[in-house]
């Protein structure tokens, strides 16, 4: 009886390790394929963004050269290739030519624009917001439930007089920018996420939403208002959505801080800034809901806050929620808008709007602070998740392959200890130490089942000799 239970218990124990093993290996793997790229970029990552802004390039280009009353946009295609909207046969054969996918549709980009002008000239409803929607030839007016029945009715009355070129949605929650609730800057008109650190040559500054606060508003990296980040020197909104905070009591910026935290001491590198594209993958962080991505479905899009009127944003599906404002929207390490506003959050998704970055440097007089050699990150994600990052190969990339840019160990301290790597469960620590016990498990089982024959041999051995 007591053999049978020595057999039970040595089985059960190698079933275990046998299982630990391959536990620790699925470990390991998922570890390795979802852990983001180290400090120098994935093989690809820089083609990834130089092919989506060649394809923009090219699809923008072949739009100036047949003119607005010819096409209707461009946007980049699924298979990475630059889509141009065009509305004639003769136009089609040069898109093609050109190496580019043509889409006929019914009308030109000068009969869109001719429709959101009516839109601006008429009476002003809060709580509305359009865009041109390239993929499907048309303009796009969202209503959030803060539209009365009267308002709603007017607009559907102003579109249908438009011959088809507008289509009417209603959004289940509100447009808002996105202040309050958020922890890295604070001032007494609520909180924010910090944008980019950029520089005129002389000072440093923080580039973040115009609306999370006017001219002279003062900024602490606390709640409690103990550490003085500074104060907001040039504030526009509505019409733009941007504002220029100079760091105060003597802080600088550093020569290196182009650096975006996500989370879990991690940052994305940013490069440059660049222009976005409609169908381009893109990511944003902020300090309420960290990392997100999803794609840039809209540009020049108009929205009409409870605060005013902005335009010329961004528009994408990507989510966010209050506390996000002012936080950076970029893709492959170029630098593309901030954090407006707009309608749901991050668990039933949504639109989110973003200032363009190049305009909002245009206007402050500003660039981007850095050379790309190390630094400290534009406090924006603390504690976001990270997102899977893989290189992206071959010469036309899909914009759906695109990654956040080149991600690193961020933030001064002392590094982790070996025990914290091993226990970081988004490293292939707790995998390696599943393995590890379950070898050493495996290697006893043997071992003491070893030392067991041999004693039993050893026993036969002496008895037959007696």
């Amino acid at each position: 009886m007591r053999h049978v239970r020595r057999r039970i218990v040595r089985r059960g124990i190698r079933l275990s390790a046998v299982g630990g093993i391959l536990l620790g290996g699925l470990m390991v793997t998922q570890a390795m394929a979802t852990e983001p790229a180290g400090g120098t970029p994935a093989p690809g990552a820089h083609a990834a963004g130089s092919s989506v802004e060649s394809a923009a390039a090219r699809g923008a280009g072949l739009v100036s050269r047949l003119g607005t009353g010819r096409t209707a946009g461009t946007w980049i295609g699924a298979d990475g290739r630059p889509v141009v909207a065009v509305t004639d046969a003769g136009a089609a054969g040069t898109v093609r030519e050109a190496g580019a996918r043509a889409e006929v549709v019914r009308h030109s980009m000068d009969e869109l624009r001719s429709a959101t002008k009516s839109l601006r000239t008429a009476p002003r409803v809060t709580g509305t917001a359009w865009s041109v929607d390239y993929t499907r030839n048309e303009v796009v007016v969202r209503a959030d439930p803060t539209v009365s029945a009267g308002d709603w009715s007017r607009l559907t009355r102003l579109a249908d007089s438009l011959g088809g070129r507008v289509r009417m949605e209603r959004t289940k929650t509100e447009f808002t920018t996105r202040l309050n609730g958020a922890q890295p800057m604070f001032s007494t008109g609520g909180r924010c996420s910090a944008g980019y650190n950029v520089t005129d040559g002389q000072g440093s500054f923080i580039l973040t939403a115009g609306h999370c606060g006017p001219k002279g508003a003062v900024w602490f990296a606390d709640q409690g208002g103990a550490t003085e980040l500074g104060q907001t020197v040039s504030s526009r909104f509505p019409g733009n959505d941007f504002s220029l905070i100079r760091y105060g009591n003597g802080q600088s910026a550093g020569a290196d801080t182009n650096v975006i935290a996500i989370g879990g001491g991690k940052g994305v590198r940013i490069a440059g800034a660049g222009d976005a594209a409609v169908g381009q993958r893109v990511f944003r962080s902020g300090s309420t809901s960290g990392l997100r991505d999803g794609k840039v479905t809209g540009l020049d899009a108009t929205v009409n806050y409870p605060e005013g009127t902005v335009t010329g944003l961004i528009e994408t599906d990507v989510c966010a929620e209050p506390g996000d404002s002012g936080g950076p929207l970029f893709s492959d390490g170029l630098a593309l808008g901030v954090t407006s506003g707009g309608s749901g959050d991050c668990e039933s998704g949504g639109t989110t709007f973003f200032q363009p970055l190049r305009t909002a440097m245009s206007a402050l007089g500003v660039r981007l602070a850095g050379d790309g050699s190390g630094g400290k990150p534009s406090s924006a994600a603390a504690g976001a998740p990270e997102p899977s990052a893989s290189a992206s190969q071959g010469a036309v990339i899909a914009p759906g392959s695109a990654n956040p840019g080149a991600v690193e160990q961020v933030g001064a301290g002392a590094a982790p200890s070996l025990a914290a790597r091993l226990t970081d469960p988004g490293t292939v620590g707790p995998g390696l130490l599943v393995l590890a016990g379950s070898m050493v498990a495996w290697v006893a089982a043997r071992y003491i089942r070893s030392e067991r024959d041999r004693e039993a041999y050893r026993r036969q051995y002496a008895r037959s000799w007696s």
